[in-house]
């Protein structure tokens, strides 16, 4: 049974992890990117040559410069679990709303389903993000529903396939096993703090591509 304090700890941890997916959406639509880089580890890897918060910020403004004019993400969904006091895992669903400029000097409104899977850690007494991966569904022009394969469709680029459901054994498994006509068996509840484990059946941390 945890103490009173540790319990305390773990509430105070899960609002404050909670509260650094807001501000990460909030800081990156009104271009703060000091406040932005902030929430990540100091040591944050950029590419394969590059880590730190002086990189992370180069990188952000040469991206944002060149693909947005402006972006709104609303997140959503938030599952939290930890593997110790100073580190933890989750799931962040995000609703995203870009505007991109297109080659031929127009305008697209590209909304965007994604999720992100996060690594957080504790450092110093504050919780930061130790990397965040990325994963799609579909992003596509307002008007144009991304209905069929390869749903990340933006101006002048060929559409292609997001990893939203990578991640996740069952979205494979459920389309490879139809019912049979026996009794549905039910697996046991996952243990506390090992849902996400459990839903990747136990598979590793997944890995992030590094430029």
């Amino acid at each position: 049974m945890a103490s009173l304090e540790q319990r305390i700890d773990r509430l105070e941890s899960l609002d404050e992890i909670r509260q650094l997916a807001a501000k990460y959406s909030l800081s990156l639509d009104m271009r703060d990117l000091d406040a932005h880089v902030n929430l990540f580890a100091p040591d944050i890897r950029v590419s394969r040559e590059l880590s730190g918060r002086a990189h992370l910020k180069r990188w952000l403004d040469d991206t944002l410069r060149l693909q947005f004019t402006g972006t709104s993400h609303h997140i959503g969904n938030h599952i939290i679990e930890f593997d110790s006091a100073d580190y933890a895992r989750g799931v962040v669903y995000s609703k995203n709303e870009h505007e991109t400029p297109r080659g031929d000097g127009g305008t697209e409104w590209v909304i965007m389903q994604m999720l992100y899977w996060d690594n957080y850690e504790r450092i110093d007494g504050r919780w930061l993000f130790r990397r965040r991966l990325p994963c799609y569904w579909y992003a596509t022009d307002l008007n144009k529903p991304p209905v069929g394969d390869n749903k990340m469709r933006w101006p002048d680029r060929e559409p292609y396939a997001g990893a939203y459901h990578d991640l996740w054994p069952s979205w494979q498994s459920f389309w490879a096993h139809p019912p049979g006509v026996d009794e549905p068996q039910v697996a046991p509840p996952a243990p506390l703090d090992a849902f996400l484990t459990t839903m990747r059946r136990c598979a590793p941390e997944p890995r992030i591509r590094v430029r």
